[in-house]
């Protein structure tokens, strides 16, 4: 049995006004979708392009669960979340070709 990893990710605009989380089973191409504005209708809205935040799991089960509990999660404890990792808050991805 092949073991893929999966991935929950934080995106945002430049000005962190807005949060969108997600998972996917291959962040490069997913956070290039966002880019392009091809990620999700709320994405291209509100021009959620920087990725701020991912986590590597294991197996897509354990993320959709893990991406349920943080979309119920205060803002505040996203943003402490997000500045574990990235503490200036910038885009992670901004670099990827």
């Amino acid at each position: 049995m092949k073991l893929t990893n999966a991935f929950v990710y934080i995106m945002s605009n430049k000005n962190v006004t807005t949060f969108y989380i997600g998972v996917t089973n291959d962040l490069e191409r997913r956070v290039k979708e966002h880019k392009e504005g091809n990620g999700s209708e709320f994405t291209s809205k509100y021009k959620l392009t920087h990725l701020l935040y991912y986590e590597t799991i294991s197996d897509i089960k354990t993320a959709i669960s893990r991406e349920k509990q943080l979309k119920n999660w205060h803002r505040e404890w996203k943003i402490n979340l997000i500045k574990e990792l990235n503490p200036l808050m910038t885009d992670l991805a901004a670099d990827w070709n």
